[in-house]
């Protein structure tokens, strides 16, 4: 296996490692000949030699799509990658899975070596808020899932985004409290800079609004700073950020008695912060989390949440993609909002003053 990279060959050319890959592939399309020629001087002069292994994977028989996610420390990723691959290997698919630590430039980078190595079928779990670095590849034939991601204006026609609705699960959630009894409500999170973050937030001041409560009354605690958060969301320190909102919250003069978090690993750390202050969740401050992850079911007390449909969510995007690579005509894009679910365990309780 030659040691020189295709980003290697595409800085000597002075091109992107995508043309150098269409020039590879067969794929040229209306690349300049004095771009092929700097190409082709590029591969001589470093000695190049194509991946052999990942040649044979995308002409042999096993067919390959991409998976990035954002974090492979959060469960919920791992029960995504999980359900995607077992729906992959039933049809004869196999998964190679990304983690970008929500760097932008990681993300891109995966992404791009995906398509150099004739991957044609990625299922992108993006947390920032433009698909603007990766949408080049889209144009040039790239099949892009966004899971966990909302149509937006400008996308692509081929491109399909998989989603639940976040705002009506935040509605759900806060509505459940609501119904407890509960009026002093707290929103925790990081920053609020991605779009289904924010969607989260709207079903929050939407369900308060709804039974009359005044939204800006709520306590918003978005703490950490995004330049921080923005590299650790998703991640185990998710928890670490619920706990320290825990102990912030539960230190005012007018505590909350319910706490409506991001996600499951962020209300297992406020969970946690509410025991450290000697109170008890579910009877002193209620708690419930968004994404049904495998610890919820598993905490004291288990986690009241809001279920994912990730197993069917999955299987939706592998259907896309399946079509996509073994079809040769061209793909439409669609997208998928699916309606969440209210599971409600013994995190909450009714209201008590504290």
């Amino acid at each position: 296996m030659s040691s020189v990279t295709i980003h290697q060959v595409a800085k000597a050319a002075g091109v992107s490692p995508s043309t150098v890959s269409n020039f590879l592939n067969g794929r040229p399309g209306r690349m300049l000949p004095e771009t092929r020629a700097r190409v082709e001087e590029a591969i001589r002069n470093l000695g190049y030699r194509p991946n052999r292994a990942a040649r044979q994977l995308r002409t042999g028989r096993v067919q390959v799509i991409g998976l990035v996610v954002p974090s492979v420390a959060n469960p919920f990723w791992g029960s995504f990658a999980l359900h995607l691959e077992g729906a992959a290997l039933a049809h004869g698919f196999r998964v190679l899975l990304c983690n970008s630590a929500r760097d932008p430039d990681r993300e891109r980078g995966y992404i791009e070596e995906l398509w150099a190595d004739g991957i044609r079928g990625v299922v992108l779990c993006s947390s920032l808020p433009s698909l603007d670095h990766v949408l080049p590849l889209v144009d040039q034939g790239l099949n892009l899932v966004a899971f966990d991601r909302t149509a937006q204006a400008g996308d692509p026609p081929s491109m399909v985004n998989i989603s639940v609705d976040n705002m009506i699960g935040s509605q759900l959630a806060t509505g459940h409290l609501l119904d407890l009894g509960h009026r002093r409500l707290a929103f925790v999170s990081g920053s609020l800079r991605s779009i289904n973050r924010r969607s989260r937030f709207r079903g929050f001041r939407e369900a308060l609004e709804t039974a009359d409560v005044d939204p800006d009354t709520a306590i918003v605690w978005t703490g950490a700073p995004e330049d921080k958060y923005g590299d650790q969301y998703g991640d185990l320190d998710a928890a670490g950020l619920g706990r320290t909102a825990a102990a912030e919250l539960l230190a005012a003069d007018d505590p909350p008695t319910a706490v409506v978090a991001i996600n499951d690993m962020c209300a297992l750390g406020v969970s946690a912060g509410i025991r450290d202050a000697g109170l008890r969740v579910g009877e002193d401050v209620s708690v419930v989390g968004f994404d049904d992850i495998v610890l919820a079911d598993l905490a004291a007390p288990p986690l009241t949440t809001i279920r994912q449909p990730l197993a069917d969510m999955a299987a939706a995007a592998f259907a896309h993609l399946r079509d996509a690579v073994e079809g040769d005509g061209p793909v439409t894009g669609r997208s998928l909002l699916i309606r969440p679910e209210l599971v409600i365990r013994e995190s909450t309780g009714p209201a008590r003053p504290l």
